[in-house]
């Protein structure tokens, strides 16, 4: 198995232990056996919002809030990539109701399962779940009108074959709104290396020149930053411990790196031609 299917493998364990109950999130959110307390962290979601959606669906596993800026229309087909416990894709469908239709991708048995699960839950006919890699995804070409994800992306070994994916599927005119981890210059080499680490968003995260570079290559128009705020000062004060762990590891201390990983949000669109 190459190194990037290593990760991938580390990230689907990671991530079906989070959905199973058995570890928190990355971004120090409750279990999966947890409260509703959970938020996701980039801050963002409206708690009136949040009370609209099963506790079960927020695991406190995002870094940001990417629905809230995509203007979803009634009748609309959103596409949401990493679509966990369901959360994004359940804020999405009361947006679009009835008329229109949400997808979740993701590649963990036990969040699908957790997923469908909460859909069922709250009687929601118009949303699907489907197992899948952001790099082929199992949606036709040209259906979508709008995609959104927070905090998968930068799991992703090839991010190059993601925007490529989201070009193929989108309309012509269709937009994303996403939210992710990026890095304003280097991290230390041993947090780099560190696959704990990876699993838990930061050093999985590429250079904001590169990540763009690439929107761009895939044919995405009219890359706006939305939102940009320090994800490692909102992870010590979420997460301390594992913070403290990290630093352990890696031999870093936090100031080395505060300022340069960033949780940022941002939109772009396939043109139309």
């Amino acid at each position: 198995m190459s190194e990037s299917e290593d990760r991938v493998q580390a990230v689907r364990e990671r991530y079906g232990r989070i959905a199973e109950g058995m570890v928190s999130g990355c971004c120090g959110g409750s279990s999966a056996g947890g409260t509703e307390s959970a938020v996701p962290c980039g801050v963002g979601y409206d708690a009136r919002d949040l009370a609209q959606v099963p506790a079960e669906a927020n695991l406190g596993l995002g870094c940001g809030a990417p629905i809230g800026f995509l203007a979803l229309q009634p009748g609309e087909t959103v596409l949401d990539l990493g679509s966990g416990p369901g959360l994004d894709v359940f804020l999405a469908a009361r947006q679009v109701g009835p008329s229109g239709r949400v997808i979740g991708v993701d590649m963990t048995p036990a969040m699908l399962q957790r997923a469908r699960a909460n859909a069922a839950q709250i009687g929601l006919s118009h949303v699907e779940f489907r197992e899948g890699r952001l790099e082929a995804l199992p949606v036709d070409g040209d259906t979508i009108d709008a995609v959104t994800s927070n905090c998968v992306i930068n799991l992703v070994p090839d991010k190059r074959a993601v925007f490529a994916e989201v070009a193929r599927v989108l309309r012509p005119g269709g937009r994303m709104v996403i939210s992710d981890i990026l890095l304003n210059g280097r991290l230390p080499a041993a947090v780099e290396k560190d696959l704990l680490a990876y699993v838990g968003c930061v050093s999985g995260a590429m250079r904001r020149e590169e990540y763009f570079a690439l929107v761009g290559a895939a044919g995405l128009e009219g890359v706006e930053v939305l939102r940009d705020v320090d994800y490692l000062a909102g992870l010590i004060d979420s997460a301390p411990d594992e913070v403290r762990a990290l630093e352990a590891r890696t031999g870093v201390e936090r100031a080395e790196v505060l300022g340069r990983v960033r949780s940022v949000t941002f939109r772009a669109s396939k043109p139309i031609r």
